[in-house]
């Protein structure tokens, strides 16, 4: 895909909100310090009666959040993954999950992609955490089209939303006409019959990749691409299972507790079903270029094809 053009899903979450920032008068976007690296800036340029810089504090952001959600506001609240979701995960439990308010949380450098930055910084746990929340609605957009799609879509629904963006640029791969955003409904990019692969955010591309590589081999390979980890969308998950007989899930995110458990919650309750979760296998990430460390860790078109390959054989 070296030929399609790329662009960073945080640069598509900073441009949505000054979008949709005429449309909802109500949208005011909360940062801790970061706008320039969240995009938020961009928000902050068009509409700045509505951004609050809350400083380093994120914390305390979130209270800020929950507290405008109670007077009718839409609020996103907006910092690296590892503090949206980390440093910050007792406030959004408490002030956002617990009472069900209407807040967003725009979480920007997930993954091992953040890439130099370190294991410090490339939190793939986040995913996991918001899982846990009761009512919490987690979306992983694929690209820049999805994202922007996304982000309008939480602003519509009620209730609490947690959207995971990345640093680096990815392809576009929802340019089309046809696409459609729905919160809760995974996308089937690609039809097949030996295995099914579902993936999410970076891996999404990938999949396609490893699928036409898988072609060449004989293979058919049925790509879906479930950007809604939560709710869920188990009656495309299980029509697939149930016409390839093996699924194969792949992330930019731990394997614990993120894509994969939630797709073998599925199925190892509504229909048994052989998977491989391609993803972070139980360890940390390193500094590196994004490229490097995708390839490294396995998240590359060819890992997944390789992967893929010898488990459809088996």
């Amino acid at each position: 895909m070296a030929d399609v053009k790329k662009i960073a899903t945080r640069e598509s979450y900073g441009n949505a909100l000054a979008e949709c920032g005429a449309d909802f008068p109500n949208l005011v976007v909360l940062d801790a310090d970061l706008a320039g690296a969240t995009k938020t800036g961009v928000f902050q340029k068009a509409f700045p009666d509505r951004h609050i810089d809350c400083g380093i504090a994120e914390c305390n952001m979130t209270g800020i959040a929950a507290g405008l959600a109670t007077c009718g506001k839409v609020p996103f609240i907006s910092s690296f993954a590892m503090f949206a979701a980390g440093r910050n995960f007792e406030q959004v439990r408490n002030s956002i999950g617990y009472p069900h308010l209407n807040v967003k949380i725009g979480a920007t450098h997930a993954g091992i992609t953040v890439g130099e930055d370190g294991a410090t910084h490339q939190c793939n746990e986040d995913v996991a955490l918001m899982r846990t929340i009761p009512g919490m609605t987690v979306i992983v957009p694929s690209d820049d089209v999805e994202a922007k799609a996304a982000v309008r879509a939480a602003i519509e629904m009620e209730g609490p939303v947690y959207l995971r963006f990345g640093r680096a640029a990815v392809p576009v791969i929802n340019d089309k006409p046809d696409y459609k955003f729905e919160i809760g409904k995974g996308v089937l990019l690609r039809e097949g019959t030996d295995v099914t692969i579902i993936a999410s955010g970076i891996t999404v591309s990938s999949a396609l990749d490893a699928a036409e590589m898988l072609a060449a081999d004989g293979i058919s390979a049925e790509v879906i691409n479930i950007h809604t980890i939560k709710p869920l969308d188990e009656e495309l998950v299980l029509a697939s299972a149930k016409k390839t007989g093996k699924v194969v899930t792949a992330e930019e995110h731990t394997v614990i507790g993120g894509l994969g458990s939630a797709v073998c919650d599925c199925l190892s309750e509504k229909h048994p079903t052989p998977v491989m979760r391609i993803g972070m296998q139980d360890v940390f990430g390193e500094s590196g270029s994004a490229n490097a460390l995708v390839e490294k860790y396995g998240l590359d078109g060819k890992s997944i094809y390789e992967k893929t390959k010898e488990f459809a054989r088996k």
